[in-house]
C-alpha cells in the first residue's frame, strides 16, 4: 500500500473509498438516536423505550441479515449491493421525520437495519477479504480507525441540525449523504476486482499457504459468543455510562468530558496497530483487550467513581475497544481464512448484533431494579466470559 497515487488507483482505492463511506455510514445510520431519540418522544408523545425500540429493532434485523449480504458481497462485490443499502438507508432516513404512525416509524428502523447490514464494519471489511484476499489485515485496520471518528463528526453535526432545524432536519440532511455521496461512492468508485495479487518478484520463492481451520463446531463457537459478549459491553456501556457517573457523583459536564475520551483512545490504539504492520496476532490482540477492559470495570467497581478513575476507565475501555474491533475483521481471516470470508463475518455478526440491541434494555432494567454497581458487576462476569472464550481458542497449527 505505498503512497497517495496508489491509494487512489487499483485495488489500494478501497481504502479510501471505504474510509469516507465508513466515516458518514456510521455517523448517519448509528450515532444520531443518542442526541435525537428524546426529541422524538417528546415530538409523537411516546415513551423513550418506545422510540429506543425502533434503533433496537434496526440492530436486530442487521444482524439477522448480516449473513446473506456478507455472502452476497463476496460472491458479486460490494459496489451495487453497498450502493443499494446506501439507497436504503437515505429511505430509512426519510420515514422517520416522516411517520406520523408508531407502525410507521418500526418500518423505518427496518429499512435502516438492513442499511446496516450493508454499510457498516462487517460488510466493508468482507468487501476488503474479496478484494486483497489473506492481505487484508492492514486495509481492514486502517479503516477502523479512520471509521472512529465518526463521532467526532456526527454527534456536533446533529446537535447543529437540532439547535438550528429540529430534529427532523438531522434525518434529511443524513438522507441526502446516504443518497447523494455514499452510494456514488460505493457504485461507481470501490474497486470491483476480486482478490488482488501483487506482483510476483522474479527469482523469489512463492509465499507459503497460510494455516486455516474449518469455520465450525468449537472454533467458530468460541469466536462467536467471545465477539457477542464483547457487544453486550460496548452497547451497554455507550448506553449507560454517563447515567452510572454521575448517580456516582460526577456532575453531568464531567462525565460527558470524561465520555469523550473513548473515541480518540480507541482511534489510537487502531493507528498504533496500523504503524506496527501488525505484528501481533488477532487473536492475542483480542485477548489483550478484554483482559484489559475486564480490569478497567474491576477498577470501576473497586477505586469507585472518582473523575480519575472514570478518566482511567474510560481510555482503558477506549483502547481496548479499538483493537477489538480491528480483531473483529482480522482474527475470522486469520483463522478461518479468506475463502468464504464473507458468510464466517456475518454469521459471527448476527448474535453480537442481536446481544448489541438487547444490552441497553437488559442493562437499565439491571440499573432501575438494583443499581449502577451491580450493572457493572454484571460487565465484569461478560468480559471475563469474553476472555475464557479467547483464551480457549488455538492458532492453526
Amino acid at each position: 500500500m505505498g503512497g497517495p497515487k496508489v491509494l487512489s488507483s487499483g485495488p489500494s482505492r478501497a481504502v479510501i473509498v471505504l474510509c469516507i463511506t465508513q466515516v458518514l455510514g456510521w455517523g448517519a445510520l448509528f450515532y444520531p438516536p443518542g442526541l435525537t431519540m428524546p426529541h422524538i418522544a417528546a415530538a409523537h408523545g411516546w415513551s423513550l423505550a418506545q422510540a429506543l425500540l425502533g434503533f433496537s429493532i434496526g440492530l436486530g434485523v442487521s444482524g439477522l441479515t448480516a449473513p446473506f449480504i456478507c455472502s452476497l458481497i463476496e460472491r458479486h462485490g460490494g459496489h451495487y449491493i453497498m450502493a443499494g443499502g446506501a439507497l436504503i438507508g437515505a429511505l430509512g432516513l426519510l420515514t422517520l421525520p416522516l411517520a406520523d404512525h408508531y407502525w410507521a416509524y418500526l418500518a423505518g428502523w427496518v429499512l435502516l437495519g438492513i442499511a446496516m447490514a450493508c454499510n457498516l464494519y462487517d460488510p466493508a471489511f468482507t468487501a476488503l477479504a474479496r478484494i486483497f484476499g489473506a492481505a487484508s489485515r492492514r486495509p481492514i485496520t486502517l479503516v477502523t480507525f479512520v471509521g472512529g471518528l465518526a463521532s467526532t463528526f456526527s454527534w456536533p453535526t446533529t446537535q447543529m441540525l437540532i439547535a438550528h432545524g429540529g430534529w427532523r432536519s438531522v434525518y434529511f440532511v443524513f438522507a441526502g449523504v446516504m443518497a447523494f455521496i455514499i452510494a456514488p461512492l460505493y457504485a461507481f468508485a470501490l474497486p470491483r476486482n476480486a482478490v488482488y495479487a501483487p506482483p510476483v518478484v522474479e527469482g523469489a520463492s512463492p509465499p507459503k499457504a497460510a494455516k486455516i481451520i474449518p469455520a465450525v463446531g468449537l472454533p467458530f463457537l468460541l469466536v462467536a459468543a467471545g465477539f457477542a459478549a464483547h457487544a453486550i459491553m460496548q452497547s451497554g456501556t455507550l448506553a449507560h455510562l454517563l447515567t452510572i457517573l454521575q448517580r456516582g457523583g460526577i456532575d453531568a459536564g464531567t462525565a460527558v468530558a470524561i465520555g469523550a475520551l473513548f473515541g480518540p483512545a480507541q482511534v489510537l490504539t487502531r493507528i498504533a496497530d496500523f504503524v506496527s504492520g501488525g505484528r501481533l496476532h488477532p487473536l492475542w490482540l483480542v485477548r489483550v483487550a478484554m483482559a484489559l477492559m475486564a480490569f478497567a470495570f474491576i477498577l470501576l467497581v473497586v477505586a469507585g467513581f472518582s473523575p480519575g478513575v472514570a478518566t482511567v476507565f474510560a481510555l482503558m475501555f477506549g483502547a481496548a475497544n479499538g483493537v477489538v474491533t480491528i480483531a473483529r475483521g482480522a482474527l475470522p481471516l486469520a483463522l478461518f481464512g479468506a475463502v468464504g470470508y464473507g458468510r464466517v463475518v456475518g454469521r459471527i455478526a448476527r448474535p453480537a448484533q442481536i446481544c448489541q440491541a438487547l444490552s441497553p434494555f437488559a442493562l437499565a432494567y439491571v440499573i432501575d431494579r438494583w443499581s449502577g454497581q451491580v450493572a457493572l458487576e454484571m460487565l465484569i462476569s461478560v468480559a471475563l466470559l469474553a476472555l475464557v472464550c479467547f483464551a480457549l481458542l488455538r492458532r492453526p497449527s
